[in-house]
């Protein structure tokens, strides 16, 4: 007779941590874990380690895929119970907790290959012990054309900020010209914010002079060597600018930022009337931070406080959002669309053949939503398929798992329906997309180019209700019909104008309540 074989020592542990671990992540344990877990072990077998919060130090449990759309997160049962240690994981020890929805019409028509999602991903943000640890750079602006007032309100942001910094969370202070100069602390290093260091870095900051040229990415630069020397879990930035990058050519600064990618967040923002849009777009769009311009510098010092105050409310770091779809099926593309827009299709990290991490940055307690459009293989009336497994990663976890399902039919009356998020968000892209191309027609002299793309955007805000966006527009057109998006070219606009509207095209609004399924 065929006896049963008998788990090892290793394996009942690992089956008893396995349990462990599904309780913390909300998951269900097979049955055959549970017994192995209380049975009693025969022999040592291969060694692996845990740390305390509960992920395998060389990997987590194991995670494959197959291509009909399961996947088996079962621990191996090859691993060694965990002797205790004291590692530190983040988003676990703060207590961070995730949840995620999926909106979507499930249903396509028979020949029908693209299916779109929306993600909405909220951050829970429980702080019951200690709060992230922190660092932040702020890059002041301090060439020529900054003397006057704007200096004065950058000196009362920046002291702001300063004040609004908790006790221990390390800080510079960089000023920027034709190169990025230490301002506090005088030599290349951060201090941890306390009384003492937050009454010498005020009084060095009441001495900034303006003076030079502006090349922005050196002051990048040495902000990312002045973090790269911090372990703190939340690595910020904040620069001011009032002017164009014009000590600086558009690759090199493109080459400073792909340096800094996924090392820092950085918040960039233009004060007066003389700034440029693309340079803080593309700070925004590389290191995962907002973009703004305050024309009035007497704001300046209630943003800089409200950035630094978000910034000292953020919980977790270093988040994405793991991407599994089966064999076949191609992500068209990936965008986060909340609050702001920003394009991840090329920015997934490869986990596995199938898997890829998309980076979203830092989060407090917020919600983002990510739109995904996939092509997947064509299916015949009936057919059902999981298209895409959508989770939260960080700090060694997953969590927050939800499915992105198809299903053919030829009912047109469960085809039809267009889910509200979906049409929403891709409304509020090609709206993006409408002021983008009208800006740059208008910059080349292509009138009857942007008149026709600046009316179109005008058509699209007023469709959907955007007040706000159709006021910023009529800055740079005079509006002669909304709803048929007849528009004429402002010839007496200012020039900053053209930026703003290039900044608000980025930001967008979530989709009403009653909207919502």
């Amino acid at each position: 007779m065929i006896q049963p074989l008998q788990p090892t020592e290793e394996e009942v542990a690992a089956a008893q941590l396995r349990i462990v671990l599904d309780e913390k992540l909300g998951r269900s344990t097979p049955e055959v874990v549970r017994r192995i877990a209380e049975m009693r072990g025969s022999g040592p077998t291969e060694k692996r380690s845990y740390s305390t919060a509960g992920a395998l130090e060389q990997g987590q449990a194991s995670t494959t895929a197959n291509d009909a759309g399961h996947t088996d997160r079962t621990a191996s049962p090859t691993v060694e119970a965990p002797k205790v240690r004291r590692a530190r994981q983040p988003a676990v020890t703060h207590q961070v907790g995730f949840e995620a929805q999926i909106h979507q019409n499930e249903y396509l028509p028979v020949g029908d290959r693209i299916m779109d999602a929306v993600i909405s991903v909220t951050c829970t943000a429980e702080l019951d012990g200690p709060p992230p640890t922190a660092a932040q750079v702020i890059m002041i602006d301090c060439s020529g054309s900054m003397v006057g007032e704007k200096l004065a309100a950058a000196k009362r942001a920046t002291i702001a900020a300063i004040d609004s910094l908790r006790d221990e969370v390390a800080f510079a202070i960089v000023s920027g010209t034709s190169t990025g100069t230490m301002v506090y602390p005088p030599a290349q290093r951060m201090l941890p914010a306390s009384a003492t260091t937050r009454a010498a870095a005020k009084e060095a900051v009441h001495r900034l002079r303006a003076g030079g040229g502006t090349a922005i990415g050196s002051w990048l630069e040495l902000t990312d060597a002045l973090l790269a020397g911090q372990s703190a879990e939340i690595k910020h930035a904040i620069l001011l600018t009032d002017g164009h990058n014009e000590s600086q050519t558009a690759e090199e600064l493109a080459v400073a930022l792909e340096r800094c990618r996924g090392k820092f967040v950085c918040d960039s923002r233009g004060i007066g009337h003389d700034w440029a849009a693309t340079p803080l777009l593309a700070i925004a769009e590389t290191l995962l931070g907002s973009a703004d311009g305050l024309t009035e510098p007497s704001r300046l010092v209630a943003d800089f406080q409200a950035i630094t105050e978000a910034v000292m409310g953020k919980a977790a770091a270093d988040v994405s959002l793991r991407v599994w779809t089966p064999a076949g099926t191609r992500i068209r593309f990936l965008r986060q669309v909340h609050p702001r827009i920003v394009d991840l299709t090329d920015r997934g990290a490869p986990v596995s053949a199938r898997i890829s991490d998309y980076p979203t940055g830092q989060w407090g307690a917020e919600t983002k939503d990510f739109h995904l459009s996939m092509e997947v293989p064509a299916g015949m009336v009936g057919d059902e398929r999981v298209i895409a497994r959508v989770s939260v990663a960080v700090g060694g976890d997953e969590l927050a798992e939800r499915v992105v399902r198809v299903h053919w039919t030829n009912d047109t009356a469960l085809t039809a329906p267009i889910n509200p998020q979906a049409a929403h968000y891709t409304g509020q892209t090609e709206l993006a997309e409408a002021i983008q191309a009208g800006l740059a027609a208008r910059a080349s002299g292509e009138v009857d180019v942007a008149t026709a793309a600046l009316g179109r955007a005008v058509q699209l805000a007023a469709e959907s209700g955007y007040t706000e966006t159709v006021n910023v527009l009529a800055k740079v057109v005079e509006v002669v019909d909304k709803a048929a998006g007849t528009v004429r070219l402002r010839q007496n606009m200012e020039a900053v104008d053209a930026e703003l509207v290039s900044l608000q095209s980025r930001k967008t609004l979530r989709t009403r309540e009653e909207d919502r399924p």
